[in-house]
């Protein structure tokens, strides 16, 4: 029996380690190239048409404060002087209905129908300014307001026809400035209407109806 004398050789590989191809699967990059880049911050400039729009609009609108009245229309806001705000003293004629404010109660109870200027509005509501009823005796313009009217009626030489309410819920004395008011606003001249006057017609009046239109006016005219 003959036995091999030849040495065995080691069960592993000897010498230099072998290097190994790359294990990226083929058609992808490796894991580093497929990341992001990390963010940064830097000055990002305002777009050209935005900064031109609002060039514009700063310009534009520096153009209307210098442009513009800075006052305003002076027939829309309070012309009223100091002299007028103060308060009249006791006693003083037209007292009375210095406590009350015409012009802010003709605002707020006529304006929407005879308008700011008085004039009106042509086919449906007369005008006050000019109008021989409001230039007239005091006591039709009283009665107007104690009581309204109803019904056809001449102004100014074009006839109206409609409705207006009574302000009988207002006092004497805010009834009397709004009178006063208007018989002295626009082209009207016509003499204040004081508290008294008010008054007396509130009392002597019997009327719970509106005035049926012009007619019944000029009937309350001559029966004074």
């Amino acid at each position: 029996m003959t036995i091999d004398s030849k040495p065995t050789p080691p069960a592993g590989p000897i010498g230099p380690p072998v290097a190994h191809a790359s294990t990226a699967t083929p058609g992808h990059a490796p894991a580093q190239q497929r990341e992001n880049a990390d963010p940064s911050e830097r000055v990002q400039p305002m777009p050209l048409l935005a900064a031109a729009v609002t060039l514009v609009m700063v310009l534009f609108g520096a153009g209307y404060v210098l442009m513009s009245d800075p006052f305003g229309d002076a027939t829309l806001g309070d012309r009223r002087t100091v002299a007028d705000l103060r308060a009249a003293k006791p006693g003083a004629p037209g007292a009375a209905t210095a406590a009350a404010d015409g012009k802010a109660l003709f605002n707020g109870n006529c304006v929407a129908c005879h308008q700011a200027t008085g004039k009106g509005l042509p086919g449906l509501f007369p005008p006050l300014d000019g109008s021989e009823w409001v230039r007239g005796d005091e006591r039709t313009v009283i009665n107007i307001l104690l009581h309204g009217i109803s019904g056809e009626i001449e102004v100014l030489g074009t006839s109206y026809k409609g409705v207006m309410p009574a302000f009988k819920q207002l006092s004497d004395a805010e009834l009397a400035a709004v009178a006063t008011h208007i018989r002295s606003q626009w082209s009207n001249t016509a003499k204040p209407v004081t508290t008294d006057a008010v008054t007396a017609e509130r009392k002597v009046s019997t009327r719970d109806t509106p005035f049926d239109g012009g007619a019944a006016l000029k009937a309350l005219a001559a029966a004074k």
